[in-house]
Parts: structure tokens; C-alpha cells; sequence
């Protein structure tokens, strides 16, 4: 069945799609009346829907089944220091399949140019598509936060964990599974290439981020960010496998 995103305050009974996800389904996969489809809206709610009818730029649907998945008690967060690009569009599709709860990019001393102060379009559009192919109803948390480090511990006030990957501290604390078997919600704070500054190792220290490691081997940020969410889902799965 194929997948579709549609957004919360347009979810119903009988609903229109419209936009990309629309076009997709008629020019690309040459849906009509009759077929069904399977629904998400990013928030946890999953649905089955019969098409009812199709314009050239719309597909009206018919709600069949919904229901609404639980949250996860444990939520990840990564907060990764604003930088090049290149590699950005990879870290979406690949923190919806390790199930980040958000992707937070804050102005680092060290950031290359500066944070946009909002969220841009497209992002949530590559969190979508790799939602679709992992079948994971949660979209993660977008965010950009031009405050630097202060609006990072700002934002995450009321966080249980705040782990800071760090490889200046000797003897480093290598992240380890029994650090990550948590509740609540955790944050990894990550810094852009050239790393944190001496007043931000500091700054993040001195509020109550734990410096950790993933050991000798300096890593690119879009590596740390991955390896941090993939020990994260792992450890979940164990859990979840011994109950």
C-alpha cells in the first residue's frame, strides 16, 4: 500500500490531497478511484484511505481505519552546530529512521555562515520521504536556534540527559549502552566542523551538559550525529526485544 503525508489540521474523514503528495500519486504512480492508500501525518496518527476521486491536482479520500500510535518514553534530540550543506538533506532521511524525536541546528563560534532564523520549507519534505520509506509515523522536531549555546540549554530547560560529544576532554568518557538506557528526553549536542569552542565546552559544562566521547577517531558531524541516534534506536530495540 502506498504512503502518504497529510497534514494534522487537515486530517478527517474525507479529506483532499493536494500539493506534491498529490501529484505524486496521480502523474507518478497513476492512482485513481478505487485505490487505497496508507496516511500519516507526522504526529503519530496512521490511517487507511479509499480514493474517492482525482483531479489533475487533487485526490479526495475517504478515511477507512485510524488510530493513533503512542509516543516513545524515550525521546532523542540531536542539536547539531550549523555548517556546510553538503550533507545536510542525509541527516533528515536518516534521523526519521532512527526515530529522533528532533534535529536542532544552532550558530556555532565556529559555523561557516550563519543559521537561518527559521525552519526552511523544504526540510520537512526530506523528513517525509524517509518516513515513508521506513514506515515511521513520527516526524522529528525541526529547529534552528541563532542564540549559540545559550539558546541550546535554553531550549532544552527541562531535559532529563544533555550529552555533550566532545573530543577535547582527556581522559575522555566513551558514550557507552548503560548511558543510553534512559526515560525522558535526551539531548546530544554536537558541534560544527572545527568543533566547539573553548567558551562553548565551557559554557555547555557549566549547565549541565556531560561530556562524552565516541572515541579517538575525530568523526564529521553528520557521522557523530548518526552514530549517537543509531546506539540510541539499538538500545531501544534490545529493550524492547528482552520485555
Amino acid at each position: 500500500m502506498k504512503t502518504f503525508f497529510l497534514e494534522a489540521d487537515k486530517w478527517d474523514e474525507q479529506c483532499v490531497l493536494d500539493g506534491q503528495e498529490a501529484k505524486h500519486a496521480i502523474k507518478v504512480l497513476r492512482m485513481k478511484s478505487g485505490d487505497k492508500v496508507r496516511m500519516l501525518d507526522g504526529q503519530g496518527r496512521e490511517g487507511t484511505f479509499l480514493i474517492t476521486d482525482t483531479t489533475k491536482s487533487t485526490v479526495t479520500l475517504e478515511q477507512t481505519e485510524s488510530f493513533q500510535h503512542a509516543k516513545p518514553e524515550t525521546e532523542y534530540y540531536v542539536a547539531i552546530g550549523w555548517g556546510k550543506s553538503v550533507r545536510r538533506g542525509w541527516i533528515f532521511e536518516k534521523a526519521v529512521e532512527f526515530g529522533a524525536a528532533g534535529l536542532w541546528f544552532w550558530q556555532a563560534d565556529r559555523s561557516q555562515s550563519k543559521v537561518p532564523t527559521e525552519v526552511k520549507e523544504g526540510w520537512e519534505g526530506q523528513m517525509q520521504a524517509g518516513a515513508k520509506q521506513c514506515d515511521n509515523p513520527w516526524i522529528p522536531e525541526l529547529a534552528t536556534i541563532p542564540e549559540g549555546a545559550k539558546g541550546v540549554m535554553e531550549k532544552a530547560a527541562e531535559f532529563d540527559n544533555i550529552f555533550m560529544l566532545w573530543e577535547g576532554q582527556s581522559p575522555s568518557d566513551i558514550l557507552s549502552s548503560e548511558q543510553l538506557d534512559l526515560s525522558g528526553k535526551t539531548l546530544f549536542i554536537i558541534g560544527p566542523e572545527g568543533g566547539f569552542s573553548d567558551t562553548e565546552a565551557s559554557y555547555f559544562q557549566e549547565h549541565g551538559a556531560k561530556p562524552v566521547s565516541l572515541g579517538k577517531r575525530i568523526l564529521r558531524w553528520e557521522t557523530a550525529a548518526l552514530l549517537c541516534l543509531g546506539l540510541a534506536w539499538w538500545k531501544g530495540e534490545v529493550n524492547n526485544a528482552e520485555r
